[in-house]
């Protein structure tokens, strides 16, 4: 590596260290309590901890600074004030004030917020998320914050995500006060967001249209070679890839995130990047981050970095494997197996609790990850299926039917298998090999959410698991709290759990069809698609749900199904008129040249062999001249369809008819388009095809 790593790391990052630091010892220490304890800041302390931020991000270069969040249009945003404050002597001098630190307040009238204000209400405000550590960025200090409406409507995911990580951890806490641990007085989610990614020729994707608008290809006929050799996997990087690595970690460290993992990917041009767990909102804040400066990077390197789910057909999809866990403030993780039967016991509390919350809340957990590029991905090439499932692997899902049934356990010996926290024996180490078919995936101490998509803000995945699981905390500890045996009461409990949602277990092949229909005879929910899903979010219990946790109004979640579905909505109408242009100025004139070439060779035979009557020429130019009028017809009556399609205004009307009309019709130009490109001489095809693209790098 270039740079010293431990000198770098964290150095754009006004951290604790640095906070240590340059903070006077009683201001550091009384913003450290209202961090810890999630007070609001008072302003004599915040004028001095702005002061410092401001000294410190100008040695760093910064001009401006901003109030970084992020809005539901999933990506991060930013408006930039300087320092600079004008003297009466014409020159100026660098100011920032606590009033300044802790609140901002940006235009808000262009962001979406699904109903909850009119266009012309354009405030909002930001309000400073200090467990969140500020950074400079591009000359420009970034303050990490919540945004919300005039009102006080959440118009951002950070708002929503803070507060479920509030009341999962006041559940949390009340499960261990159950078990006697009076010592904890936090409890966080961690997250751990494995990010994937395409990275092609910046040059090739400049010739892509569809490329440039709709971060996928909408036409390619699959090259010769994809994935079948399985030889780019954990393949050798190459040299340049490893260059863009390096420059992108360097980057990454600055800003404190902990990148740790490398590797090419499955797909030919795909890699992945891992970082290591951190706290649920700084992590999903780094994430964000992640995905800006992959981008940026990759542009210094002639080269352009794919978020989309999935850009290319026929090879595997990209997306953000979420693995989740809840950690005590003294470093216990609650999802890893104890050594002694009391751990083990509060453990399989903890761990029913979690199957609870994923088979009551299959339609949230759907309704997380739903989006229009993810249904492109979801059920294929190694990403798991639109049903909701939990693997446990072998060893832990044999000791909860041992459990559930009262038999002994392989390991146990002699003698029924009893959950009272004296005589639960140890769990051995899962020998299971890991599921990639699985959505919810167990792996030893975390839980592996592996239906998120590589372009999205894994915010609403992880507000969503935080408050479903301190959903079930609450029901837990209400009825142990009033138990007159608390062993008895918790062996019933955790019995009775695993009977009623054993149903979400399953360890099996999550493609294969026998699991579709086993799925259906257990009841569980199959939603393939962003319109199927995103209804079921407006259900009594879903809406009871948030309120009763804070979580969301139910003004709120109108909002949230609203603005889904209008991007939806959007994005396949932006898609099919990027087909269209595409097909219309671009495929069809290319191949009709092509049609006229192999005319005039055809002509040209004839006059040299006046006997000739069959050939190449022939046989293509009826075929592509068939496709080609197909393909005419095809794109026009799209464009009919999508004249038709319903006002935005209607969004459920609306992205019904995308779904229903415009998809399958999409689909049905592709195919014609991808046949006319086998057909068709390379050097007259108007754009890099499929090889061009995958290995143009």
């Amino acid at each position: 590596m270039r740079s010293n790593v431990p000198e770098i790391f964290g150095s754009m990052v006004f951290n604790d260290a640095i906070m240590r630091d340059k903070l006077p010892k009683d201001i550091y220490r009384s913003l450290k309590k209202t961090i810890e304890a999630g007070r609001d800041l008072d302003i004599s302390i915040a004028n001095v901890v702005a002061i410092a931020m401001k000294d410190w991000a100008i040695e760093k270069g910064a001009t401006h600074y901003t109030h970084w969040f992020q809005p539901l249009t999933g990506i991060t945003a930013e408006k930039h004030d300087s320092f600079i404050s004008p003297q009466s002597d014409g020159r100026v001098i660098m100011e920032f004030s606590g009033k300044e630190l802790i609140k901002g307040e940006p235009d808000a009238s262009s962001f979406p917020s699904g109903g909850l204000r009119a266009t012309f209400e354009a405030r909002g405000y930001t309000a400073w998320d200090p467990t969140s550590y500020a950074f400079v960025k591009d000359g420009v200090l970034c303050i990490p914050t919540a945004f919300c409406s005039y009102g006080g409507e959440a118009l951002d995911k950070k708002t929503p995500l803070l507060r479920s990580m509030e009341t999962l951890n006041e559940q949390a806490l009340r499960i261990l006060r159950l078990f006697g641990n009076t010592s904890v007085r936090r409890v966080t989610t961690t997250v751990g967001p494995e990010q994937e990614y395409f990275l092609v020729d910046r040059d090739v994707y400049n010739k892509r249209k569809d490329l440039i608008y709709c971060g996928r290809t909408l036409f390619g006929a699959m090259a010769p070679k994809g994935q079948e050799m399985d030889d780019h996997y954990f393949g050798a990087i190459l040299r340049r890839v490893q260059a863009y690595m390096e420059d992108l970690n360097e980057e990454l460290w600055k800003l404190g995130i902990l990148s740790k993992t490398e590797h090419n990917e499955v797909a030919p041009a795909q890699h992945e990047m891992a970082p290591i767990f951190d706290t649920a909102n700084i992590s999903i804040d780094h994430n964000q981050v992640t995905m800006e400066i992959m981008k940026n990077v990759a542009k210094k390197h002639n080269m352009i970095c794919l978020l989309h789910e999935k850009p290319f057909a026929g090879v595997n999809g990209s997306g953000k494997h979420n693995n989740w866990s809840m950690v005590t403030d003294d470093g216990v993780n609650l999802l890893e197996p104890g050594k002694s039967p009391h751990e083990n016991a509060q453990f399989l509390l903890f761990l029913t609790a979690i199957i609870k919350a994923i088979d009551e809340y299959q339609d949230l957990m759907r309704v997380s990850i739903a989006s229009a590029g993810n249904d492109h991905r979801l059920g294929a090439s190694e990403a798991p299926p639109a049903i909701m499932s939990i693997f446990l692997g072998d060893d832990l899902e044999e000791i909860l039917e041992c459990i559930e049934k009262g038999t002994s356990y392989k390991n146990q010996g002699a003698g029924r298998m009893e959950i009272g926290v004296h005589v639960l024996p140890s769990f051995p180490k899962d020998t299971t090999d890991r599921n990639r078919t699985s959505p919810f995936a167990f792996t030893g101490n975390k839980f592996e959410f592996r239906s998120c998509g590589s372009s999205m803000s894994v915010s609403g995945p992880n507000t969503i698991l935080n408050t479903i699981v301190a959903e079930e905390l609450r029901l837990f500890a209400d009825e142990l709290e009033g138990a007159d045996d608390f062993t008895d009461a918790l062996n019933d409990l955790i019995k009775r759990t695993i009977q009623q949602h054993k149903r979400i277990i399953f360890n099996g092949d999550g493609y294969s069809e026998e699991w579709k229909k086993e799925a259906k005879k257990r009841g569980l929910l199959n939603l393939p698609t962003t319109v199927d899903a995103m209804p079921t979010v407006l259900l009594k219990k879903n809406i009871d749900l948030f309120e009763r946790h804070g979580i969301y109004t139910e003004a709120e979640v109108r909002s949230r199904y609203e603005i889904n579905l209008d991007v939806y909505s959007k994005t396949i109408n932006i898609e099919a008129q990027t087909m269209i242009e595409m097909a219309l100025r671009q495929i069809l004139p290319s191949v009709n040249r092509y049609v006229k070439q192999l005319a005039e060779a055809m002509s040209l035979k004839g006059m040299i062999d006046p006997l000739f009557k069959n050939g190449m020429e022939r046989d293509l130019i009826k075929k592509l001249s068939v496709l080609e009028d197909k393909a005419y017809a095809q794109a026009n009556d799209l464009k009919k369809l999508l004249d038709k399609a319903p006002s935005y205004d209607s969004n459920l009307e609306c992205a019904t008819y995308y779904k229903d009309k415009i998809i399958p019709a999409m689909d049905k130009l592709r195919s014609f388009c991808d046949e006319m490109e086998v057909n068709t001489a390379s050097e007259l095809w108007p754009f890099p095809t499929y090889g061009d693209l995958l290995f143009s790098v």
